[in-house]
């Protein structure tokens, strides 16, 4: 809060007035995020323009195409392992981990560069990011064309590294958009928008690639199928990078909020190493940090594996799994979109993300041991459960952390979530497999489940301190004080000039 209230005290002093007696903001070229006070009789204190929502619904579509580039070989892995099969290793363990790291990269990638990813968000802004992201992941995808061979799975690989790289200018978007061009009253529903787009992406790659590339055993047809899918996804991500160039703007003219408006502008007058200090220093961020990490490393674990789990329960369902993973992360938006609205309505943040985590721990044990009754329609049920908890809880935790972690900035925060979320997908993974191997299916869910619930128990420790309400409280209390003392003032000099008058009209 000692941050907050230095830049309020820098900021509140520069405030003029309008004709209503309401402080001014104006756009400025020598504030970093284009946003100054200065006097002017016109323009609004803040405002929310129509244009917010081509915005993020344009983050929402890139950000859909990178995520599916992440899944959609991992769910056709066995047609993957095999038509690529003579590139791979001869160990079987090997060869299956090989094809696991086509999902692993985006985790592996993440950790090292969402550093520099988040200084270049910090310094350079919105519009540089998004356009990187874009640029890379057609990139990548373009070079899935060249993969087409069974010798080239390192082709490949390195193609899943570049769109890998992608999204570290992706992932910690949502809660920047949301900040920058959403009004107070809609930011936790903007984030969860912001990852909307991840999850219908993830739905696509589960559900598209079993059915454009079927299992055969003729690796020609294996090749030709393959190469419609990369050749159709290459097409639209070429477009969406047009789109982005042309559409997406760094910021509105004004800002949507007194509180976002001086903690982005604090963001850029504060050391980013002093940021990533202060957020590792509060005890609440860093608990927080872990429990995020171990939940969605755990879905990414489950989404890396659903082939050879559902495989391993009905075998020859290729589709099957795939439309599993579909219903996990339909049920997920749902959880999603859900969770924002309940979060502006209630502001009950710790609640809710205790809540929620409880749940997807019960949705994981749930799903565990309904796989070997040999229903399908109660596997389906039970993924839409977990899928609904599970995946909701990713816009619930970036709103936490910006919550607990205020006025420091939220591309940094959600970075560091991300971050963490993938180191655990990597060991979750890894562990899952061999689990798969060694032991069984049933003890790789069992190990899931048992993740979930020491996360659940951690979560409990989070202290609710909701430091970005109290700082919008600040700001109104201390906009009521100036404009109380203004009108004082106004009083005073009314009845100075009244007082001879008086006099006079005595005399």
């Amino acid at each position: 809060m000692a941050i907050f209230r230095n830049a309020l005290s820098r900021s509140l002093p520069e405030l003029d007035t309008g004709p209503q007696g309401q402080p001014i903001l104006v756009q400025s070229k020598e504030s970093p995020e284009g946003w100054a006070p200065k006097l002017t009789e016109s323009s609004p204190t803040t405002k929310v323009y129509k244009r917010r929502w081509i915005i993020v619904t344009l983050f929402c579509l890139y950000s859909m195409s990178n995520a599916y580039q992440w899944i959609h070989l991992n769910i056709i892995a066995n047609i993957i392992t095999k038509y690529y099969n003579a590139s791979l290793p001869e160990d079987r363990f090997q060869r299956e981990t090989t094809v696991d790291w086509l999902s692993m990269i985006y985790m592996l990638a993440y950790i090292p560069l969402i550093f520099p990813s988040t200084f270049l968000l910090n310094k350079k802004g919105l519009r540089v990011c998004a356009i990187a992201g874009a640029f890379l992941n057609v990139l990548g995808a373009w070079l899935k064309v060249a993969c087409i061979s069974p010798d080239r799975f390192a082709v490949l690989m390195f193609a899943q590294t570049v769109c890998a790289i992608a999204q570290i200018f992706i992932l910690g978007l949502p809660a920047k958009i949301a900040a920058v061009w959403f009004g107070p009253n809609e930011v936790s529903t903007a984030t969860s928008l912001g990852v909307f787009g991840n999850q219908v992406g993830v739905a696509i790659g589960f559900l598209v690639p079993p059915i454009l590339v079927p299992n055969s055993d003729s690796l020609e047809q294996i090749g030709d199928d393959l190469s419609i899918m990369f050749y159709a996804g290459a097409g639209y991500m070429t477009l969406l990078f047009i789109l982005v160039i042309i559409i997406f703007k760094e910021r509105p003219p004004h800002p949507p909020s007194k509180a976002q408006m001086l903690a982005l502008q604090n963001v850029h007058e504060e050391h980013y190493g002093r940021s990533l200090l202060n957020l590792f220093k509060n005890v609440g961020f860093d608990i927080l940090t872990i429990t995020y990490g171990v939940n969605t490393g755990c879905y990414y674990a489950i989404s890396t594996l659903l082939n050879p789990i559902i495989l391993d329960y009905f075998p020859g369902h290729e589709e099957s799994a795939g439309q599993i993973g579909l219903t996990i992360v339909i049920a997920g938006v749902g959880g999603s979109i859900a969770a924002g609205i309940w979060l502006d309505r209630t502001r009950t943040y710790k609640g809710t993300t205790l809540g929620i985590y409880f749940l997807s721990m019960a949705g994981m044990v749930a799903f565990t041991f309904t796989l070997d009754l040999g229903l399908l329609w109660v596997v389906f049920l039970c993924a839409g459960a977990l899928g609904f908890f599970m995946t909701g809880y990713l816009p619930v935790g970036f709103e936490f952390a910006a919550e607990i972690t205020y006025p420091e900035s939220e591309g940094t925060s959600s970075g560091l979530l991300n971050a963490s979320a993938q180191f655990f997908g990597i060991i979750l993974t890894i562990g899952c497999r061999a689990m798969i191997n060694k032991v069984g299916t049933l003890g790789s869910n069992i190990l899931i489940s048992g993740t979930l619930l020491l996360g659940t128990i951690c979560t409990g420790f989070i202290a609710a301190d909701y430091r970005r309400q109290e700082a919008g409280k600040e700001i109104l209390d201390q906009m009521d004080n100036v404009m109380q003392i203004e009108i004082s003032e106004k009083e005073s000099e009314k009845s100075r000039i009244a007082e001879p008058r008086s006099r006079d009209n005595q005399i």
